[in-house]
């Protein structure tokens, strides 16, 4: 499918800004999303256009927007042509750069590494890094960063849980890849030119690619329960495994998603605790409750016997978003709150607005 941006006559009938010449509102968005789409939201209305990232995006807000692009029941959004603008460089083939019936066979295969065995074994690869992280936070300085220490957290954990124990000297050039790749999709320079964060990302996919790409033979020959092992033997539907390029695309995007996502949740969830300490003393009581003896960890198990602590890391993420937008593309012409949205069109719904805000909507 080819798409092409359509005109700014074409958006000239919704409201909105273009911001700075070539750069458009990308610095505004990359130092506060929340913000600054709070603010556009007041000022345009819960449908309006802004420029970013090299191009314009509508951004259609509210809960009836949520469920008319994210359900899409007539096939009007894609998701690949979406996220392009952010991961067509870095991470292209990922489950997220794929449509329709292709995402959905996609995603069946997938599933098979998230079964109770495999994940069973992940746990304990975390549990194990994180007794070792928190080891060493309980260590370090009081006053310690909390954000760059998950993040430093999640990226090893990632790296052991995704990758086994075959990293070895290799662990600390894979970790540098994704912290390149994910600094790269926020670039404001979207283009690889020297110098620039986007270079850097693609030589760091391009290193990962051909370090991932080298061990697949072997991996589809031993019985390690590790997620690459896991996706190195998956089949789709009609049996036939994972081509090796649709294998390092997958690996790829979720070593990526799986690190980056859970340290901005961790990072808020933290946050509303120190804010709420009525909540803090909750959690902990709940903890208690299950009876493990001092550092064990929970196991497998038991992931369901803590209500609270995940009603309280579901608010978190409902109040702030690890990704601020999703996106999606107009496959075809389209309308939405009276305004005749073409196609070619790049959508941005904003997983916030969840609910009528009263500041915005009567």
């Amino acid at each position: 499918m080819t798409l092409r941006d359509p005109p700014l006559t074409a958006l000239a009938h919704i409201p909105g800004t273009d911001g700075w010449p070539f750069i458009g509102n990308t610095l505004q968005l990359l130092a506060d999303p929340k913000g600054t789409a709070e603010r556009f939201a007041k000022q345009y209305g819960p449908v309006h256009r802004t420029y970013s990232f090299g191009g314009r995006t509508v951004s259609l807000l509210g809960p009836d927007a949520n469920e008319f692009v994210l359900l899409d029941q007539e096939k009007l959004f894609s998701s690949k042509h979406g996220w392009e603008r952010v991961f067509a460089l870095l991470f292209p083939g990922g489950l997220i750069m794929r449509d329709f019936d292709e995402h959905r066979l996609h995603r069946r295969a997938l599933a098979v590494a998230f079964k109770p065995e495999p994940m069973k074994s992940y746990l304990k690869s975390l549990n194990r890094g994180i007794a070792s992280a928190i080891a060493a936070w309980m260590n370090a300085s009081p006053d310690i960063r909390l954000y760059p220490a998950i993040k430093q957290m999640t990226l090893d954990l990632a790296a052991v849980s995704f990758l086994g124990d075959e990293c070895g000297p290799d662990l600390d050039a894979v970790k540098q890849a994704y912290v390149d790749m994910i600094a790269a999709c926020v670039g404001v320079v979207r283009r690889p030119i020297p110098g620039t964060q986007m270079r850097q990302g693609v030589k760091a996919r391009e290193f990962m690619i051909k370090y991932l790409g080298g061990q697949i033979s072997a991996r589809r020959a031993n019985d390690g329960h590790d997620l690459f092992t896991q996706l190195c033997k998956t089949t789709t539907d009609d049996g036939a495994l994972l081509t090796p390029q649709e294998v390092l695309d997958h690996m790829n995007f979720l070593m990526m998603a799986a690190h980056d996502t859970l340290a901005s949740s961790l990072t808020s969830f933290v946050y509303f605790l120190s804010v709420n300490p009525d909540w803090q003393e909750k959690l902990r009581e709940e903890v208690r409750a299950l009876g493990l003896a001092g550092g064990e960890p929970l196991p497998y198990e038991r992931l369901d016997d803590l209500p609270l602590i995940e009603m309280a890391f579901n608010e978190s993420l409902r109040l702030i978003p690890p990704a601020p937008s999703i996106l999606r593309r107009a496959v075809r012409d389209t309308e939405f709150g009276g305004f005749r949205i073409p196609q070619g069109t790049h959508i941005a719904v904003n997983p916030l607005y969840t609910h009528h805000m009263p500041e915005i909507w009567p």
